[in-house]
């Protein structure tokens, strides 16, 4: 499915706070299309994927849908077993 993504480029936004954990939001888009897995946040209970960014690493994305196909993303970080 195609999504849209609403990105915070503003200081504190999601934009900045994905960067701490060393991800561009073209990492987390390129997640989307490459999903391994969906899942729920345990500390948030909103949705959340498990996907691959371009270079390979898996991701934990966490987002909420504003609707169909507008997607904001919480945070995202490197999935490490």
């Amino acid at each position: 499915m195609f999504h849209l993504f609403l990105w915070d480029f503003e200081p504190d936004g999601n934009v900045e706070h994905i960067a701490e954990h060393g991800l561009e939001p073209d990492d987390v888009e390129y997640a989307f299309n490459d999903i391994l897995s969906e899942a729920t946040s345990r500390s948030s209970g909103r949705p959340a994927i498990y996907g691959l960014t371009p270079d390979g690493r898996v991701i934990f994305v966490v987002f909420e849908e504003i609707d169909d196909r507008l997607i904001y993303v919480i945070t995202a970080f490197e999935y490490e077993e």
